[in-house]
């Protein structure tokens, strides 16, 4: 029996279920010399907030084509 999980995008509070779907989960240690030293920060991201975010970037994100997924 497949067992179902939930997780809630930081973005826009939406429970994303797995395993249907899918989101981009980030978690940072900041080190010395940044202004959160010590600090552990983690958010949650559906595929539309990862999407909008990505959207947005100066610089597009590296895409490549996986031929295998797990």
């Amino acid at each position: 029996m497949e067992q179902r999980k939930e997780r809630i995008c930081n973005g826009c509070g939406r429970p994303v279920i797995f395993p249907q779907e899918e989101g981009l989960a980030v978690t940072k240690t900041w080190g010395y010399f940044s202004r959160k030293d010590g600090e552990r920060h983690s958010f949650f991201l559906c595929e539309d907030c990862y999407d909008k975010l990505a959207a947005g970037f100066a610089v597009p994100v590296e895409i490549r084509e996986e031929t295998e997924l797990l």
